[in-house]
């Protein structure tokens, strides 16, 4: 295997993960009744979450997480390349999809409740990581925040959906 592919085998496998339980939300939860001031509170909730991810991706970049995530399993770092494109993709992904929230998209579900379960796996990886690590480890300090709000953002798009078996959930 490609030791550039191998570097970023764990990433694929904790994001494969909250991947695959967002696709089950989007596909299992449609909207609710319209509410405006629920809408616009996960819009607000989805905006910070997505700041906070910008800010965390900074921590990373700025003291090495490309290199020491993959060196936790004994893997060559990752491409900067690869990490800077990938998170600056996402954070555009949601970006836009708060604007889709805003205007009831139902393609802008994927994405937000991607970030919502992958911002609470940050706020227990990274602490988790810095115990294994015997110290700091890049996005600690940043990770309580991002976790917080990704609890938030998962608690306000569970009040703007509902189970899609449900009468109002199926729009």
């Amino acid at each position: 295997m490609n030791i550039e592919l191998r570097s970023i085998l764990p990433s694929v496998v904790f994001l494969g993960v909250a991947a695959a339980i967002a696709l089950f939300l989007t596909f299992n939860r449609g909207w609710a009744e319209r509410d405006r001031t629920r809408t616009r509170r996960a819009v607000q909730i989805a905006l910070v979450a997505i700041l906070s991810q910008a800010v965390h991706f900074s921590e990373e970049l700025s003291t090495g997480f490309y290199e020491r995530f993959p060196a936790l399993f004994g893997l060559p770092p990752m491409s900067l390349r690869f990490f800077v494109s990938f998170n600056l993709a996402w954070l555009v992904i949601w970006s836009l999809c708060a604007w889709g929230l805003a205007t009831r998209r139902r393609a802008a579900l994927f994405p937000l409740w991607f970030l919502g379960i992958a911002s609470i796996a940050n706020g227990i990886a990274h602490p988790s990581f810095s115990v294994l690590a015997g110290g700091y480890f890049p996005g600690l300090v940043t990770s309580p925040v991002v976790g917080i709000l990704g609890v938030l953002l998962l608690q306000r798009l569970l009040l703007l959906t509902r189970p899609a078996d449900s009468p109002a959930g199926a729009a």
